[in-house]
């Protein structure tokens, strides 16, 4: 909530508000409560978004459409999050009929107007305020009484912070600081400058990045053919074109360039800026730019793409781009979105030093150089292009960067300072993205699933495995089982001959295959009996479904019941807790299979030694099957419940029940799960520190929501329906990074939670993971 000081700061704003503005502020009110009745039930938190919007064209507006976006893409109807756009006598577009409410900043009226609309919505939560000096400079007195009379908490959002500010700037910062509940600065460097220049209190800044979309990565040559630059080493700039973007700079610096890499071609894309041509009465600063064009000589390397470039043309135009330049002349431009843009999109970046590429670039995504000095520019872009395994480097870097700030993590990353503010009072419930099987898909070959990719590009040399296929051959089959998708069944039959292959005459099989679809030596070197497990999951799970599938003879079957049972036959011995749960779970579904024989002897054989490994180790104070929690832990009591569910021994049921709720109390924190990290098994005898250390995966997350899942049907009411959805959750950002871990643009699932950030690959493992996850979430939601 707002602290003391700021509400008698805004008490002694609105002392001096006079009798007659009072006055018109009732009546004020009294016409708006006839002309936009104000709601009595609360049943959404709003926050209301003060802010330029698109139609109107400016760096702000988009900000605010693309953060408007994210809110409602990654929270659904948690709350309602309502534009009210900032308007102009010189710029007042068309508006769609849901924005019902503009605010004229040219007219004080409009101010009051807004502040008593604002007080009366007993909906409205929250003000968002995304600031520029430039947006009220007509009006500014009508402003700062504005926020001064809003009795709801505001959050500013700082677009600009100038440094060495003047005792008046200072004073105008300040002052819109004392209304504020909540700061937002988008670079380290504009939250150090508030603080140390203008006394602001750092508890009340949040830095968040400036916001990048998630792409699918299209190949840079593809889409130079597309363009129409098939062959060309492409430079780029974007963004609304004025003198401030000093692009005569790159100018001056391409007959150097051009001279050794003569098919060079610099793209200029993005209108002028509006406001410019109506000041100065046409597009000076484009013409003067043509003009140096002819002069140098430059019309086959430069080419002016004149307009508002429609996103996705934006994000392509920004892959194909071999080195991304951005030479503006403002040392005190303390953010660029376009920057931010280019980074996303994996371009290396030679920049001028502003505060939000110094600050960004200094992992290595990109370089700077001076303001207006071409000749250096020249050196720097020669140097790239000279260097490839550098550039990419910078690629890679760059990408790691921007991933913390795409949009979705921007707007999880609001949403905790509302929260903050509000005290929790927003229930949120994250959105479920529609299931997608692209990235797997692109992962497949004849062969098989390619078991790892860099970021989203499948990497054959990585080989395949027989755990990646066979998980992959559950995922589809449950997909296929879920939707009848015809698409399905190629990649069903793909995995299950992978199996096959695999597949020894003593009933073994082999794990680790290279491109080339040679068994490694890898299986020599490792034990494979959690790997033969999953085979055995695999193929239970393919035999339960098959029913469904267009099979065209009975050998299929035959030789998928053949390979099982001798399978079964070769783990007698199996003594990995995690590998016989996984057989345990095989037989569960084969169980399910038409002329089927019963197994009961088989599952109680395993199941038995699972209740061996319990008794012999746990304590009542350590209810587990072994010394530690590892990894996959909850596949152990999730086959115990199967094992139950097969044979109805209430001692299967109570183990299972009692190690799963043990494990639960381990790794749910405050409602989030906290999965054992890889990296630092926990022991008995050690304390299960709280901190976040890094090495959460996937694959850990979804084997416990599938435990949740069958846990919630046996046993209901019992809590665990609310543990799997908010365990889900982690895939979208409720993790210990507040980082979204699915790219909802590719379909792939991210490696994992490093320490400080999230492993970008996206391969086989994580990705069916992810799945298996979400469809189980589709289950328990029909």
């Amino acid at each position: 909530m707002q602290s003391d000081a700021i509400s008698k700061s805004g008490k002694a704003l609105r002392s001096k508000i006079k009798p007659r503005q009072r006055k018109i502020i009732s009546q004020v009110g009294s016409a708006l409560q006839l002309a936009y009745p104000i709601p009595e039930k609360n049943d959404l938190t709003e926050i209301l978004c003060l802010t330029t919007y698109p139609p109107k064209e400016c760096g702000i507006a988009t900000y605010s459409q693309d953060l408007h976006n994210a809110l409602k893409k990654t929270f659904g109807d948690s709350f309602q999050f309502t534009i009210y756009p900032l308007v102009s006598e010189k710029s007042n577009p068309v508006y769609p009929k849901e924005i019902q409410n503009v605010l004229n900043t040219d007219y004080a009226l409009d101010f009051l107007q807004a502040a008593h609309y604002i007080n009366s919505n007993k909906k409205i939560g929250l003000v968002l305020i995304e600031h520029e000096f430039g947006l009220f400079h007509n009006n500014e007195q009508s402003f700062y009484e504005f926020i001064g009379y809003l009795e709801k908490p505001v959050v500013v959002t700082f677009h600009t912070v100038l440094p060495g500010p003047s005792p008046e700037l200072r004073s105008k910062v300040n002052t819109i600081a004392s209304f504020s509940a909540g700061i937002i600065v988008m670079t380290r460097t504009s939250a150090d400058i508030l603080i140390r220049e203008y006394g602001i209190s750092p508890e009340k800044i949040t830095v968040i990045a400036h916001g990048t979309h998630l792409i699918e990565y299209n190949n840079r040559n593809i889409l130079k053919i597309e363009y129409g630059l098939k062959g060309r080493t492409v430079l780029s700039t974007f963004g609304l074109l004025g003198p401030g973007k000093s692009i005569e700079t790159t100018l001056d610096a391409l007959p150097g360039i051009i001279k050794k890499y003569p098919k060079v071609i610099f793209l200029i894309i993005g209108k002028t800026h509006p406001t410019l041509i109506k000041e100065e009465g046409g597009d000076l600063y484009r013409e003067f730019l043509k003009q140096k064009v002819d002069t140098l000589n430059l019309g086959d390397h430069v080419r002016f793409i004149d307009q508002f470039v429609p996103l996705n043309n934006l994000l392509e135009y920004l892959q194909l781009t071999d080195i991304y330049l951005f030479t503006s002349k403002d040392p005190n431009q303390a953010v660029s979105g376009t920057f931010a843009y280019a980074l996303s999109c994996g371009c290396p970046i030679i920049s001028t030093p502003i505060p939000h590429a110094v600050e960004v670039l200094k992992n290595g995504a990109g370089t700077v150089f001076d303001f207006q000095d071409p000749r250096q520019l020249q050196r720097k872009v020669l140097n790239l292009l000279d260097n490839t395994v550098k550039r990419n480097k910078m690629r890679l870097n760059g990408l790691h960067t921007a991933s913390v700030s795409a949009w979705e993590n921007v707007a999880i990353a609001h949403i905790r300072v509302f929260e903050k503010i509000l005290e929790n009072a927003i229930p949120l419930k994250y959105q479920k993205p529609p299931i997608n099987l692209k990235h797997l898909k692109k992962m497949t070959t004849q062969m098989g699933i390619i078991q790892f990719s860099t970021v989203n590009e499948p990497d054959i040399e990585s080989g395949y495995t027989l755990d990646d296929n066979a998980r992959a051959l559950i995922a589809f089959c449950q997909h296929f089982k879920l939707t009848a998708d015809p698409s399905d069944i190629k990649y069903i039959y793909r995995y299950f001959n992978f199996i096959v292959r695999c597949f020894r005459h003593d009933g073994t099989f082999l794990n680790c295959v290279d491109k080339e679809c040679r068994f490694t030596d890898e299986n020599t070197l490792i034990n494979l009996e959690d790997a033969r497990g999953r085979a055995i999951w695999a193929l239970g799970y393919f035999l339960s479904i098959s029913g469904l599938l267009p099979i065209k003879d009975d050998s299929t079957l035959e030789n998928a019941k053949f390979i099982f049972e001798q399978a079964i036959q070769a783990m007698k011995d199996a003594n990995s807790p995690r590998a016989i749960a996984f057989l345990i779970k095989g037989l569960y579904f084969y169980n399910r299979f038409d002329d089927r024989e019963c197994l009961n002897t088989v599952i109680r054989t395993h199941a038995d030694k699972l209740v061996h490994f319990y008794k012999d180790v746990s304590t009542e104070d350590w209810r587990w099957y072994e010394d530690s929690l590892t990894y996959g832990n909850s596949v152990i009591p999730h086959a115990m419940l199967m094992a139950y569910i097969m044979t109805l021994d209430t001692s299967y049921g109570k183990i299972a029940k009692e190690s799963f709720d043990f494990l639960l109390s381990k790794i749910f924190h405050k409602g989030a799960i906290r999965v054992i990290c890889n990296k630092n098994w926990h022991h008995r005898d050690e304390t299960l520190e709280p901190d976040f250390k890094g090495g959460e995966q996937p694959i850990d997350v979804a084997y416990t929501i599938l435990a949740l899942h069958l846990f919630d049907k046996i046993y209901p009411l019992s809590g665990y329906a609310s543990l799997m959805k908010n365990a889900f959750e982690w895939f979208l950002g409720n993790n210990p990074l507040d980082q979204t871990i699915y790219n909802p643009c590719t379909g792939g699932c991210y490696d994992g939670l490093e320490l400080h950030n999230v492993n970008l690959n996206q391969g086989a493992e994580s990705t069916i993971s992810y799945l298996l996850a979400r469809m189980a979430m589709e289950d328990m939601d029909a």
